[in-house]
C-alpha cells in the first residue's frame, strides 16, 4: 500500500529541463520538470547506481551521467532494455505542496 508524503514546496521544484535530488524515507528521488510536469523516479540508475538527477534530459528521458543509460521518466523503463526498470513515483501538487506516493 502506498503512502502520501509531502515532498517539498512547489517553489522548490527544479526549473524546466532540470532535476533535483530529494531524500524521502530510505530513498533518494530524482524529480525532474519536463514539459511543465514534475516527474519522480528512483535516483539510482539500475545499471551501476549512477545519480540520475545529475544526468541530462532529452525527449522525456534521463540519460545517466555515468554510462549514458536512457530511462523513460514516465515508465522507468530503460530504452535499450525495456524489461529493466526503476521505480516511478506519482506526484501531486496541492496548493503550494508537492506530495509523492511512496
Amino acid at each position: 500500500m502506498s503512502e502520501a508524503i509531502r515532498l517539498c514546496a512547489k517553489a522548490d521544484l527544479p526549473a524546466e529541463g532540470q532535476a533535483k535530488e530529494f531524500p524521502v524515507q530510505d530513498k533518494v528521488l530524482c524529480v525532474a520538470m519536463i514539459g511543465g510536469k514534475a516527474m519522480a523516479i528512483n535516483n539510482v540508475c539500475p545499471h551501476r547506481g549512477g545519480p540520475l538527477a545529475e544526468g541530462t534530459f532529452e525527449d522525456g528521458k534521463v540519460v545517466c551521467p555515468w554510462h549514458q543509460w536512457e530511462i523513460d521518466l514516465a515508465t522507468g523503463a530503460v530504452t535499450h532494455s525495456p524489461e529493466t526498470k526503476t521505480d516511478v513515483y506519482p506526484l501531486t501538487i496541492t496548493g503550494d505542496d508537492v506530495v509523492v506516493e511512496i
